[in-house]
């Protein structure tokens, strides 16, 4: 997700700025305001690479005489001439810097990676500029300081916050010698990060290619899908599994040939660790050094207590009491589940104890023995464009959200789509739909938004995009997704939902600028409606026949829903406990490989699980400061999840109209304009409580047998 990094600056200093020479460069489209219908569009279109750098340097220096203008102004500092004014600063470079995160995730090509490795540093170094400014940061604290006594809104108290917490978090307190060493590590690490990136995407852009022994047994849908991998690259006739997790993992689990299997895991979870020019562990070993130093002289024991510090988590220790609560008796059902695999092993003779790439195969023949469940029957029920228009019409039972595509939008890449969404006949922003991997396009999915909601300088409408990774079908065949896929999409959907929802006037505060264990929850909340008897009946239909998902089947699904949630727990909470311990371990110099498997044997990790993300490929992590310290982020925000659902399902149903009208008005539309913890009790009545996400996975709650 980009967020907004850019502090901002007067009107009258922006139109000084745009007038100067010294801030543009002809023809450079990069730098051009947004025009266009539904209050200006990015020119996707017009993006040249070679324009980026030119153009970042002219924004930044468009920037810096919008903040010189904040600190020259004689009158004495107000909400309106310094808060305010840097909301409405750092503009062009608030829309430049949208085009490069979306060419980094999406359109990263060698040309493109060359010019983040020498403009990233170059970015870093501007941002320190700016939270370090001694005149700024005295404007910002003397608002801050009288914000109870001058009229200001809720709203305006809450932005002055977030801008003064901003700049002491950043070392805006520190003394001139510490402001430059941080300022020297934040700028050395905005270079690691990048390296780590390109390493990254250089393993992911590798391939293994199948064998027609290896394909053997496959279902037709992965067979096409390997194929159409094949021929993208132009290996026409031969098939490939791309080394990406939409790839790998449906592999894992319909492959009936073993060996195959293991080739396909050992490569995929060996990204970033093959001890060649593409490894990471020496990066995040420099990585995990240079963040304690910076986090000692920003006065915190670690880099964990001061990444949690505007959490709602608030310190590491809380977040990890509610890991480690969770964390037993889900390795106790993983040993459960293990148990039963092992029995269909030897049942066949198979001869061989369950490794780490039989799981995912083996937990479906549990599955099918179980619950007469097998996944793959429900795969021909879970076409793309069908799953789309499902989010579409959940979305509009809960928000009254109306979805129109519309066509001339400047867009990236022809694979990108485009929707208009309204709300009571009002438009409310765009929606862009990314669905399918290719080149230079990072693993994964994830919601971007190109431009938040806003009313401070007239109504401003939200951009955003949800990007995918799904392996497009050979001609005239339908994209048919894995369940888990499915559930990723109602996911990642949320994000955008979440920001498409939002009603604050101050960009800042905005849609999905909020703390980052409490973003997850709209998110992970709108997962919920997949499953609803509304969506399946209508939504989840054979691509064939048209017809919808039998009762029977939707019965299994039911029957089955906490069936293997040891597994999705513990390969979730082995990343996120090792992301915590690595941040929790102070000035040491760690050795990546040795630190997992050492601590992981502490926690006594199952050893037919590995951690969902390896630290040398842990993205999240190390790809920035990111979810650093805030994997367990997911587990947090899941606890609000399972309680809020609880909500509905004690109203009456998923889409009773109350709960869901509460839910838009506290939390939905409200941004980071309120504290979350606030805006949940306003929604919920009290705070969350564990009891929900313990009944939803199917563990003993706390306290009881």
């Amino acid at each position: 997700m980009q967020r907004r990094t850019f502090l901002a600056a007067s009107a009258a200093a922006v139109a000084a700025a745009a007038v100067n020479p010294a801030f543009a460069k002809e023809g450079n489209a990069l730098l051009a305001p947004w025009t266009g219908p539904y209050g200006g569009l990015p020119a996707f279109d017009k993006v040249n690479v070679a324009d980026f750098k030119p153009a970042l340097e002219a924004a930044m220096a468009e920037n810096m005489a919008q903040i010189d203008a904040i600190t020259a102004n004689p009158a004495p500092p107000s909400f309106a001439n310094t808060i305010a004014a840097l909301e409405d600063a750092g503009r062009t470079l608030g829309r430049l810097y949208r085009y490069y995160g979306v060419w980094s995730s999406n359109m990263s090509t060698p040309a493109f990676q060359a010019v983040e490795e020498e403009m990233d540093p170059k970015l870093s170094a501007f941002s320190d500029q700016i939270n370090q400014n001694e005149k700024l940061f005295a404007r910002v604290k003397a608002v801050y300081d009288t914000r109870g006594a001058a009229g200001l809104t809720d709203e305006q108290k809450r932005v002055t916050w977030v801008y003064y917490d901003g700049f002491v978090r950043s070392g805006a307190l520190l003394s001139p010698a510490a402001k430059t060493r941080v300022a020297a590590i934040n700028e050395e690490l905005a270079g690691i990060y990048t390296q780590f990136n390109k390493n990254l995407l250089a393993d992911e852009s590798t391939y293994i290619e199948l064998s027609d022994a290896d394909m053997a047994g496959l279902p037709d849908s992965l067979i096409s899908g390997a194929r159409a991998s094949a021929k993208g690259k132009g290996l026409d006739g031969k098939a490939i599994i791309l080394n990406t997790r939409s790839s790998a993992e449906p592999f894992l689990t319909y492959a009936p040939n073993r060996a195959a299997r293991e080739k396909i895991w050992k490569a995929f979870v060996g990204r970033g660790d093959g001890g060649g020019a593409t490894d990471n562990n020496a990066i995040i070993t420099k990585i995990l050094k240079l963040r304690v130093e910076r986090a000692k002289l920003l006065g915190y024991p670690t880099h964990a207590h001061w990444r949690l510090g505007n959490a709602m988590a608030k310190t590491p220790e809380r977040a990890m009491e509610l890991m480690e609560a969770v964390w037993t008796p889900a390795v106790a059902a993983v040993k459960r589940d293990v148990a039963d695999m092992q029995a269909i092993i030897d049942a066949e003779n198979g001869g061989f104890k369950l490794a780490p790439w039989d799981y995912r195969y083996y937990a479906e023949k549990v599955r099918k023995a179980k619950y007469d469940l097998d996944l793959n029957e429900v795969k021909p029920y879970l076409e793309l464009n069908n799953l789309r228009e499902a989010m579409f019409f959940a979305a509009g039972k809960l928000h009254g959200f109306k979805f129109k595509p519309v066509s001339g939008i400047p867009v990236f890449h022809p694979d990108v789509k485009v929707w208009e969404v309204t709300r009571k006949g009002q438009h409310i922003g765009l929606w862009y739909f990314d669905p399918f991997a290719r080149e230079g396009k990072r693993s994964g999915a994830w919601m971007t938004d190109y431009r938040t909601q806003e009313t401070f300088k007239g109504k401003i409408t939200t951009l955003v995009s949800n990007n995918c990774n799904y392996i497009k079908a050979e001609a005239g065949k339908p994209v048919l997704i894995s369940w888990d896929d499915a559930e990723t999409m109602f996911h990642e959907f949320g994000h955008a939902i979440h920001g498409l929802c939002s009603e604050v006037v101050y960009p800042t505060v905005a849609g999905t600028n909020v703390a980052r264990d409490y973003v997850e929850f709209p998110s992970q909340l709108n997962e919920k409606w997949l499953t609803t008897p509304e969506v399946m009946d209508k939504y989840i239909i054979h691509y064939e026949t048209k017809k919808p998902i039998p009762k029977a089947l939707v019965d299994k699904i039911e029957a089955a829903s906490k069936f293997n949630q040891g597994f999705i727990t513990v390969e979730y909470l082995g990343s996120a406990l090792i992301d915590m311990k690595l941040h929790l371990a102070g000035d040491v110099t760690i050795d990546p490989d040795k630190f997992e498997r050492e601590e992981l044997t502490k926690l006594g990790m199952p050893e037919e699980i590995v951690m969902r993300h390896r630290t040398p490929q842990f993205g999240h992590v190390f790809s920035s400061d990111g979810y650093s310290a805030g994997y367990y982020s997911y587990l947090w925000s899941d606890t609000l999840t399972a309680d809020c659902w609880e909500a509905f399902v004690e109203a009456g149903g998923a889409y009773d109209r109350k709960t869901a009208d509460r839910l838009y008005a506290t939390i939905m539309s409200r941004g980071n304009s309120k504290d979350p913890a606030e805006q949940y009790r306003d929604f919920r009545g009290r705070d969350p409580e564990i009891g929900a996400l313990m009944r939803s996975r199917g563990f003993p709650e706390p306290g009881k047998a």
